[in-house]
């Protein structure tokens, strides 16, 4: 039950993220510099992995992702 809640959100936030107004404004850039996107790579782990664990594997994801970070293909 809480995986499809999960899921559910992370389809809900992936549909109006890129659509949000002030994204732009906020963020130099609205491109992701890592693939696949933060929203796919939620989508996969907790598939994958479950709520816990996937949550946890997101966390360490969304930490690497900061202006000193390369980016690239980072697989779950």
């Amino acid at each position: 039950m809480f995986k499809k809640l999960f899921l559910w959100i992370i389809r809900g936030y992936k549909s109006i993220s890129p659509t949000w107004p002030l994204m732009p404004i906020l963020f130099a850039s609205s491109s992701c510099k890592y693939y696949p996107t933060c929203g796919d790579y939620a989508q996969e782990v907790i598939v994958k992995y479950g709520v816990g664990r996937g949550s946890m594997k997101l966390v360490g994801r969304v930490l690497k992702c900061n202006p000193l970070s390369r980016g690239g293909i980072d697989l779950p």
